[in-house]
């Protein structure tokens, strides 16, 4: 093992025995750890080198946070500039924290000074890098982690998509490799976002909400019949089969499963013909409702391949796709509010931003926690939906007890009228237990474990499922 230089040397800034380079838009705190494995010794070991303004931020339930970003003074940059071995003007150019000041490191003498802060309150979201890639580039398949946009996820050479950071979840990564349309869909994203720069359009929000009209439709997918597409790439992520664990994966393969359609809806928002198409469907000139069979929704449903999504899509009031409806309109017709709000189509309310993995997993945890509220029923399936499986079963409710004073009159009489009664009662509950099924393979439970509860062949359920009428 190579001798590490003692603290003295540190100190003055003298460079370490051997180099270890950034990479590309890398935490300064994944850089430290590197440099400490690099070493063979553990970070805290290392990190020892400078003083510290506070201690480092984890979890909610404890433990230590991967998503961690350190600042760091001026001593403190040129100590770990000399710790590396590389030039401050290289740190600089890879490491977007290197300029980030802070008030807290202004005082004090010229000591090495460093101060934690959570990667993406320093420079936006922090993903996991690709252990391959770091290997391929570094000669060791360490955890490292990077600034990414969400639009820049996949690792195209291996497969991958890069997973938050910020979450207290042990995954990295989800494999693509069964899923070309996802990998497919990044390389879209760049002519995408040039659309958007010539339209006057920053990409950044063009794709916020994009997100989170397409993240909306995610949280709504239970209660969709025809919806195919997403319960199969779930699965895919999963490793086969995410029933074991469906909400927990609803929650960390959201992202992956649904960027495709992210991208899509980001283009079709982008195209001037879609926004005639709106324009059409307000009445031009001539004001009135949005129909529920427009031909913007009816188009854009075509457009992500699904055409039997436009009516839910214009009905679905209070989201982010009518409210950027409502923008496009306002402008054509130049009532629009104060610039940057009700007059700009993308301006994204808070509302209507999509929740992020650690904040959907931290939810989720609190449910387990108390399974008898109920709340992830609720979560899980649209509220239309279970309005009609409670209403049919106050119905069955109230058939059998008008059914129980039935026990006067003829034998024939009284057997007919228990004996209809039951069987539309019978009918009900077929019709409650079809439509909870239903819910649950759309919503990903394997189709062979919803079998096994109703106590039916899984061939014989599917065809039920699946027959019209």
């Amino acid at each position: 093992m190579v001798p590490f230089p003692g603290t003295a040397a540190l100190a003055l800034g003298r460079r370490g025995v051997l180099r270890v380079a950034p990479l590309p838009r890398e935490t300064t705190a994944s850089l430290i750890s590197r440099i400490a494995g690099r070493y063979g010794m553990e970070a805290k070991v290392l990190r020892a080198c400078w003083k510290w303004r506070n201690y480092p931020p984890g979890h909610d339930g404890g433990g230590a946070r991967a998503d961690v970003e350190v600042l760091l003074n001026a001593a403190g940059s040129r100590l770990l500039a000399g710790l590396c071995g590389v030039e401050e003007d290289a740190l600089a150019r890879a490491l977007p924290s290197w300029t980030v000041e802070d008030a807290k490191l202004r005082a004090g003498s010229g000591d090495p000074v460093g101060l934690w802060r959570i990667a993406g309150a320093v420079a936006g979201p922090a993903a996991f890098g690709c252990r391959l890639c770091t290997a391929r580039r570094t000669g060791a398949a360490v955890r490292v982690v990077r600034y990414a946009p969400r639009w820049e996820r996949v690792c195209v050479r291996h497969g991958r998509w890069l997973l938050d950071a910020d979450a207290d979840q042990p995954l990295e990564h989800l494999d693509l490799r069964g899923l070309p349309e996802v990998v497919a869909a990044q390389r879209r994203w760049a002519s995408v976002a040039r659309r958007a720069v010539r339209a006057g359009a920053e990409p950044e929000r063009v794709f916020a909400l994009a997100r989170a009209v397409v993240a909306r439709w995610w949280e709504q997918a239970y209660g969709w019949e025809r919806e195919t597409i997403w319960p199969r790439r779930l699965h895919q992520v999963a490793g086969g089969n995410a029933g074991g664990d469906l909400e927990r994966w609803r929650v960390v393969g959201r992202d992956t499963v649904v960027f495709p359609e992210v991208v899509a809806v980001a283009d079709a928002l982008l195209d001037p013909a879609m926004a005639d198409l709106v324009w059409a469907d307000s009445g031009a000139g001539r004001p009135r409702a949005l129909p529920a069979d427009g031909l913007f929704c009816r188009r854009l449903g075509e457009r992500i391949g699904r055409p039997w999504l436009g009516p839910l899509a214009a009905t679905d009031h209070g989201g982010p796709l009518i409210a950027w409806m409502g923008s496009v309109i306002r402008l054509r017709r130049g009532t629009g509010g104060t610039p940057g709000y009700d007059n700009d189509p993308w301006w994204l309310r808070q509302e209507h931003q999509a929740a992020t993995m650690a904040g959907q997993l931290r939810v989720l945890g609190k449910e387990k926690k108390a399974p008898g509220s109920g709340t992830m029923w609720r979560a899980a399936v649209p509220a239309e939906q279970r309005r009609l499986i409670t209403s049919t079963l106050d119905s069955v409710q109230d058939q059998l007890l008008q059914l129980r004073g039935v026990h006067s009159g003829p034998t024939a009489d009284v057997a007919r009228r228990l004996l209809r009664g039951l069987g539309h009662s019978a009918g009900l509950i077929e019709n409650a237990w079809k439509r909870t099924a239903l819910a649950a393979v759309n919503g990903g439970v394997p189709l062979e474990e919803v079998a096994r509860w109703v106590d039916m062949p899984a061939e014989v359920l599917r065809e039920m499922l699946t027959a019209k009428g």
